[in-house]
């Protein structure tokens, strides 16, 4: 499959100045030159973080494992919900983009603007798609470009505030995709797949050892080719990826990893259908799902994202350990959208404008900590001490242009896009600083306490560039998080927690004013069961978020935000993973919330008390894999259900109905290569992804089938 690369962006991966190195060096002085504190009585083994370069992964659906908390502790003793997506549980799903490979996840609900090539997903009732991580760094002040998930190892999902581990969140939760990384084995693979609506994607996956001292070099490079229609007429995407990664080594006490990626898109919006023209009024679809709303002369978004970093880990003799991780990120997107702009009249006709987008940014995070074990007062700690630094500049240029409107009975494509008017320029600058604490307490051998506090300081530069006028603002916050986890058996651990957040909001509202830092705060309590052989790990929870000073786009003023008050969530969930000595492999979910708008002022005041905008009260899902032994042996088999909620707008009247589909797959794996079929929404049931306005609705993926074949060397 040949390479594609949008002809205005460089394919190349820009070298980043050996300046980098000096950070880390000046890190590890100063954690060589600190003084064992007065207070520590008999040091313990210290913690030892994961080695960069790891053997084959075997995690299966079920792991212990996170990278998230930066702690010896598994997840069973972790007093917060966490779901880890291992890697071979995203290959049983064959999920191509991480709204669909975290949609299973309890309390999550993904693709709620439909297929418009960006990543869309809510956690616990917030919005949480702006801020992600990756390898347990900030993205950008914005996630403009879907993140790759055939670069990732594992996807960490957070649920409520967790500004103790990465800073700057949105109070429902966040997303850290943790890469691949180098393997001390060789192993090349190489993967075909294709599918329905001309799916075609080519893998490789090829890793090597490097000669060392102590074995601990290695290279690593992953790359993805992927080329696809889509069930609507005229959209179509085009992904490129590229990973290469290297681990150094620097003797048995330290771990230097190297990691860059180019990630490259070019694909045309889908945007759903016009609400009088689908089944939501109450009669029969006036259009097929296929339907096109936008026009061929709208030009494709073409977007870039190319990264490099680094990840240290050193132990000191004194039992301590250091952990830094640097990227630097380069960004650029532009594409149009045809946007439906109007309702639809009795002659089937509807107004549409172009949407014409034009952004670049780059940024630099950093963050350093230091951890160890040790005995004070008698008790067991793990403390861990940090600072970690955001610096994002991001520049918009967003304008609207004109277009003929378009009919439903006979449609015309090919219309001209004109007098495209500026509806903002602005240049956005956020520079943060933060500092954290933790200390996790093993009390006794069954009780644990774990104690977070962080300070933040933002400085937020915005600059309205057609007018030069410029706001300056200054914010700081401290959060934290307290909880408690009680081993009550060796296999049932109850706990509980309370934790806060702090995040700058980087947009403006149309009189130029900053808006206010968004608060949230969470209360949890739940309960987590692992079995003795950790092949089955369950959790429930119950929780009461509130969300304060949130902003969303505002619909008079397009490129500007609103504020809109205080949000509320309450909830419960419930997961299960399992790999099972028989054969069988489990992954179920279970939520159910109330999320709903509970303070507005202004043009807002009426949505008080209204359910918020594409979450459903209740989703469910069950995946069950079997793979067969005896004269089978090699084949398995699986089936799947996935049930979502019905979603409302704050601002239309309609109501998209709950929607059940199943799932199904297939598999064969022979000495060094396996060929797995999976066919998605195996009814093709027809349904909507949410809720959008009062215009437009979009819709749901019918009947997909994914035929992928894998050989290894």
């Amino acid at each position: 499959m040949p390479m594609y690369f949008p002809g205005r962006l460089r394919p190349s991966v820009q070298a980043v100045s050996v300046a980098l190195l000096p950070l880390a060096v000046t890190c590890h002085a100063a954690a060589a030159g600190m003084s064992e504190s007065a207070m520590t009585e008999t040091p313990v083994q210290a913690v030892l973080p994961v080695v960069e370069v790891v053997g084959a992964n075997r995690e299966g659906f079920v792991t212990q494992t996170v990278s998230t908390t930066r702690s010896d502790k598994s997840l069973h003793e972790t007093p917060q919900s966490i779901t880890v997506l291992t890697r071979e549980l995203l290959d049983a799903r064959q999920a191509t983009t991480l709204d669909e490979a975290i949609e299973t996840v309890a309390g999550v609900a993904s693709s709620t603007l439909g297929r418009r090539g960006w990543d869309d997903f809510i956690i616990r009732g917030q919005s949480a798609a702006d801020t992600m991580y990756l390898d347990g760094l900030r993205i950008g002040q914005a996630n403009w470009i879907a993140q790759e998930v055939f670069g990732a190892e594992r996807i960490e999902v957070v649920k409520g505030p967790a500004s103790v581990y990465f800073g700057q969140v949105t109070p429902g939760g966040t997303v850290n995709i943790v890469s691949k990384r180098p393997r001390a084995e060789a192993f090349t693979q190489l993967g075909i797949t294709v599918g329905s609506d001309g799916y075609r994607q080519g893998t490789f996956d090829i890793g090597r050892p490097i000669a060392s001292a102590n074995g601990k070099a290695a290279v690593r490079i992953a790359g993805m080719a992927m080329n696809s229609d889509d069930p609507t007429d005229n959209v179509w995407f085009k992904n490129r990826y590229l990973a290469p990664s290297i681990a150094l080594d620097f003797g048995t006490r330290t771990d230097f990893t190297i990691l860059a990626s180019l990630n490259q898109r070019q694909y045309v919006r889908q945007q759903g259908l016009p609400v009088a023209a689908t089944s939501l009024t109450g009669r029969d679809s006036l259009v097929p799902q296929d339907f096109f709303t936008g026009d061929t002369t709208v030009a494709p978004y073409e977007a870039e994202q190319k990264a490099i970093g680094y990840a240290l880990t050193h132990r000191f003799d004194s039992g301590w350990t250091l952990n830094q991780t640097y990227r630097h990120t380069d960004m650029e997107l532009a594409g149009q959208l045809a946007n439906t702009s109007g309702a639809l009249t009795a002659a089937g006709n509807f107004n549409r404008n172009v949407l014409s987008q034009d952004f670049n940014g780059r940024s630099d995070a950093l963050d350093t900590s230091v951890s160890r074990t040790m005995r004070w007062g008698g008790l067991a700690h793990n403390v861990m001490a940090g600072f970690d630094a955001l610096h994002d500049r991001l520049y918009r240029d967003s304008r609207r242009c004109a277009i003929a409107a378009q009919n439903i009975y006979t449609p015309v494509q090919g219309r001209p896009v004109t007098n495209c008017n500026v509806t903002s320029i602005v240049d956005t600058t956020l520079a943060q600083r933060g500092a954290y604490l933790r200390d996790y307490i093993d009390v006794t051998e069954k009780l644990g306490v774990s104690l977070s506090l962080r300070h933040d300081r933002a400085k937020l530069k915005t600059v309205d560039v057609p007018t030069g006028a410029r706001t300056d603002v200054d914010s700081s916050a401290n959060t934290g998080h307290a909880g408690i986890v009680y081993k009550a058996t060796p296999n049932i651990a109850p706990y509980a927690s309370y934790a806060t957040s702090f995040l700058p909001q980087t947009g403006i509202t149309a009189d130029g004013a900053a808006i206010d830092p968004e608060e949230g705060r969470q209360a949890e309590v739940g309960a987590k069961f692992v079995s003795d052989d950790r092949r089955l790990s369950a959790s429930v929870a119950y929780y009461d978020l509130k969300r304060r000073n949130l902003a969303q786009a505002d619909d008079l003023n397009p490129g500007f935000q609103v504020a809109i008050g205080a949000q509320r969530t309450r909830g419960y969930e419930a997961e299960i993973a399992a790999d099972l000595k028989n054969g069988w492999q489990l992954s179920a979910a279970l939520s159910i919330l109330d999320a709903a708008i509970t303070e507005a002022a202004g043009s807002q005041a009426a949505t008080v008390g209204q359910k918020l905008s594409g979450v459903p009260r209740k989703t469910a899902n069950l995946l069950a894999n079997y793979r067969f032994s005896g004269a089978l042996r090699g084949w398995g088999a699986g089936a799947g259900v996935r049930h979502v909620g019905e979603k409302t707008s704050t601002t239309s009247v309609y109501v998209t109905p709950g929607y059940t589909v199943a799932d199904a797959n297939l598999s064969y794996a022979g000495r060094g290569w396996r060929v797995q079929l999976n066919v998605k929404n195996l009814f093709d049931r027809e349904y909507f992804a949410g809720a959008a306005n009062a215009n437009w609705v979009p819709v749901g993926n019918p009947r997909t089938a994914m035929l992928k074949t894998v050989v290894d060397f």
